[in-house]
């Protein structure tokens, strides 16, 4: 399926290409923009399997756009790529990166999606993903799907992407387009973001739809913007939030939303009192290092620096939030493939189950199913273990974790590393990442997360997470911005060399110990 998928790819942009050859017609910004990224795209996929497939009408969406008369929006013009879990009008399915949705032609634009339309962006394809976004097995490899293949990270070919918005992550580090979206249910944003080097935000869950999205958990599901830098994320983001009558999680959204962009400002950190999650550290020496010095920017910048050393119990949260996302799983993902076309013959997560069963040699080749297995014995969202599960997560991370971080330092946001740097790309043990960071938190308390690079480390991308309370997006993304402003060289430009030991600097250590 990734050759065929890499075939669809190509074949759209051949006849695009032929197609806009045989007009004679001006080309205006849109075009010119999307034509730029189709053009990159072909040239980068290959290497990348970030892309699953091109919408076949994204020029035509350019020039419908630059024939408009009336006011543009924020975002004209600009190719957005989308992940291959968000229902997107046109002829691409939903897949989720599983072939059990290969027909999953849904032709409806998810309520961002259509916000984003709305605001002047050409929707040009979906991106490469952890199939199921990572939620089909323990031990799975990040990155890979059955309809896409395994996603590359374009710093080092033989490192992983970090999921599940691998795709996302990895296209924008690229260039291929300046901005994606990513879904995160734990991670699934940050932690990409951070190993490839881009920007990333997890909002505020409620803040923006999850209407036609493939869920895992309304309790911690999110979409949110993946970007070349902050103030495209936050263009994005305006874009994006808003209420939804069909998702109850947003009922607040519009009252709490705002023009992001206006509130950026270089200055921003100046007097800003931060908390700095030393417990989140020790894990990675390099990535200390790098923590160091985006310190050391932000006191420059006039931050107050405030050490946490104090964990929430996290040994708690973990298995808790397991709970909740299994039980949550199961009626989630039965309710959105009830609304799935006739020709998905899978309507429910024991058929998937059966379908994966019915077709191990392509699905699980790599790695199983166990998870899904344990969630379907799941016994439903009445269950008082799930709903104990629930209490207890949310309160540790969100009252007891975060919000009393905040109180007891007197600080306005929180700060630590995102993620180790990205890890071999392993068929035969699996994701081996060292872990690290407290993005989690944030992830079970539904609280915003902001990702913006802090450097490398052996020419790997690190992220500086910037965490804070409920619809505190703003002020995340001012905060993130006066330090990118203040750090610009901590933003890696990728290499493509396909092991770290091939760059300059590791290659000059390489041959000194041997001499």
């Amino acid at each position: 399926m990734r050759v065929q998928a890499m075939m669809l790819v190509a074949g759209v942009l051949a006849a695009q290409s032929a197609a806009g050859s045989a007009q004679v017609v001006p080309v205006g910004v849109a075009q010119a923009n999307t034509a730029a990224a189709l053009t990159r795209i072909k040239a980068l996929n290959p290497k990348l399997n970030a892309v699953i497939a091109v919408d076949p009408g994204a020029l035509d969406q350019a020039r419908a756009l630059d024939r408009q008369r009336m006011a543009r929006g924020a975002l004209f013009g600009l190719p957005i790529l989308v992940k291959d879990n968000v229902d997107m009008a046109g002829p691409l399915p939903t897949t989720a990166g599983s072939l059990a949705l290969k027909d999953n032609v849904t032709g409806r634009d998810a309520p961002f999606v259509a916000r984003l339309r709305a605001a002047g962006a050409v929707l040009i394809g979906k991106t490469n993903l952890s199939e199921w976004a990572n939620i089909r097995a323990d031990a799975s490899i990040s990155g890979w799907s059955a309809v896409g293949g395994q996603t590359r990270n374009p710093h080092a070919l033989s490192r992983n992407t970090c999921g599940s918005s691998s795709g996302s992550g990895a296209a924008v580090a690229a260039q291929m387009v300046d901005a994606a979206i990513g879904t995160e249910t734990d991670g699934s944003i940050t932690c990409p973001a951070a190993v490839n080097g881009i920007v990333g935000l997890k909002p505020t869950v409620g803040l923006v739809s999850r209407t036609h999205v493939v869920p895992i958990s309304h309790s911690q599901d999110t979409a949110g913007p993946m970007t070349r830098d902050v103030k495209m994320a936050a263009r994005l983001l305006s874009a994006m939030a808003g209420s939804d009558p069909a998702d109850p999680a947003t009922k607040d959204a519009d009252a709490r939303k705002t023009d992001y962009v206006a509130g950026l400002k270089p200055d921003a950190l100046k007097g800003a009192r931060i908390g700095v999650l030393r417990w989140a550290t020790g894990w990675h020496g390099g990535v200390d290092a790098r923590f160091e010095a985006a310190l050391a920017v932000l006191k420059a910048q006039g931050a107050v620096l405030v050490d946490i050393t104090a964990s929430p119990n996290r040994r708690e949260i973990g298995p808790n939030e397991f709970m909740v996302l299994l039980s949550e799983l199961k009626a989630d993902l039965n309710a959105y493939l009830a609304t799935t076309p006739a020709t998905v013959k899978t309507r429910t997560l024991a058929d998937v189950i059966a379908f994966n069963k019915a077709n191990a040699a392509a699905e699980m080749g790599l790695f199983g199913q166990d998870t899904f297995e344990k969630t379907e014995l799941t016994k439903g969202l009445t269950d008082p273990a799930y709903l104990k599960a629930r209490e207890t997560s949310l309160r540790l991370a969100g009252k007891e974790g975060i919000d009393k971080m905040l109180a007891d330092a007197k600080v306005e946001a929180l700060i630590a590393p995102t993620a180790a740097p990205a890890w071999f790309i392993d068929p035969v043990n699996a994701d081996q990442s060292p872990g690290g960071g407290a993005g989690g938190l944030a992830a079970v308390a539904g609280y915003p997360h902001l990702t913006v690079p802090m450097g490398g480390v052996r020419g790997l991308p690190v992220g500086l997470s910037f965490i804070g309370p409920a619809w505190s997006e703003a002020r995340l993304l001012a905060l993130g911005f006066a330090f990118e402003q203040a750090a610009p060289a901590m933003k890696l430009i990728p290499t493509f060399v396909q092991t770290v030991e091939e760059s300059t600097d590791v290659q000059k250590l390489f041959s000194a110990a041997i001499r």
